[in-house]
């Protein structure tokens, strides 16, 4: 099974088998109303912030790597993430997988549609905290092309080599927010000179099933309308790399092969005063 985004059925196919862990990737209080049957929960996939220092990248690493295998995950284990559907957690089951694949893990999916769309299909949920044997995870480099630092996108700014990838809400894009979390919540408010802004809803579609991602065609269609040269490298961001995942899922899905994440992102980016940024409303 190759595809990241994977089906209810599939996933009802996978979860009795050996080493299949499934991760709820929503909050605590969430998990304990209700989950898929076995399912362990790690909402720090969403919450975590990280800084693209090496400091902070080496923090991530440490800190995904344990919290994960203190999950169950092993090296050979299979790892479907989900969240309650796929636009009312920000991204964050993508998250889980982009993390997973960052550190080098090459089985994970997500389920497509999340729990919205395991319960339209009819299948139970529960309230039962699984029995947990801890593995120990072991991360390798072949992941890192994935994440781009903060000095790699402002050496790139002006070059037009690469294309930056705004993902975030139209209110963030256009200056009026700084972040999710509220308006001020970060020092300034605006764009990454020279990005591009393809806002990460218009990934999905709605359907009996949930928010979904687009078919490749339609995703396509998405980016040439903002006009992104598909031989470029593509570097996405948003706030704190949540959203990107699920364009990244969504980028990856339609055989986009050059994704990478400026995973520190706005949160970052705003907060070094010596990066420069655009304020206002774009100029086009």
């Amino acid at each position: 099974m190759n595809a990241i985004l994977i089906e209810a059925n599939e996933l009802v196919s996978l979860i009795d088998k050996q080493d299949v862990i499934v991760v709820d990737t929503r909050s605590p209080e969430e998990y304990a109303k209700s989950h898929i049957p076995d399912a362990v929960n790690i909402h720090e996939i969403f919450t975590y912030l990280s800084a693209s220092t090496p400091q902070g990248i080496k923090a991530m690493r440490q800190k995904f790597t344990d919290a994960l295998g203190n999950a169950g995950i092993s090296n050979n284990s299979t790892v479907i993430f989900y969240e309650e559907d796929m636009d009312k957690g920000f991204g964050q089951s993508c998250r889980g997988y982009f993390l997973l694949s960052y550190l080098g893990h090459k089985q994970s999916h997500v389920l497509h549609g999340g729990l919205a769309a395991w319960k339209a299909e009819g299948y139970e949920t529960n309230d039962t905290t699984p029995d947990i044997s801890q593995k120990k995870l072991v991360a390798d480099d072949s992941g890192l092309p994935l994440i781009v630092g903060k000095e790699e996108v402002f050496n790139e700014l002006g070059k037009d080599r690469v294309t930056l990838l705004d993902v975030r809400d139209v209110d963030e894009w256009i200056a009026e927010s700084s972040s999710p979390y509220g308006k001020d919540f970060s020092p300034r408010k605006g764009r990454i000179p020279g990005a591009k802004w393809l806002e990460w809803y218009r990934m999905m579609k709605a359907s009996d099933k949930g928010k979904r991602i687009k078919s490749a065609e339609e995703v396509k269609a998405e980016c040439r309308n903002i006009g992104l040269d598909f031989d470029k490298p593509i570097w996405l961001y948003c706030f704190k790399g949540s959203r990107t995942s699920n364009t990244y899922v969504a980028l990856k899905q339609a055989g986009f092969e050059n994704v990478s994440t400026y995973f520190g992102s706005w949160n970052e980016w705003a907060q070094d005063l010596d990066m420069p940024i655009e304020e206002g409303l774009p100029e086009s």
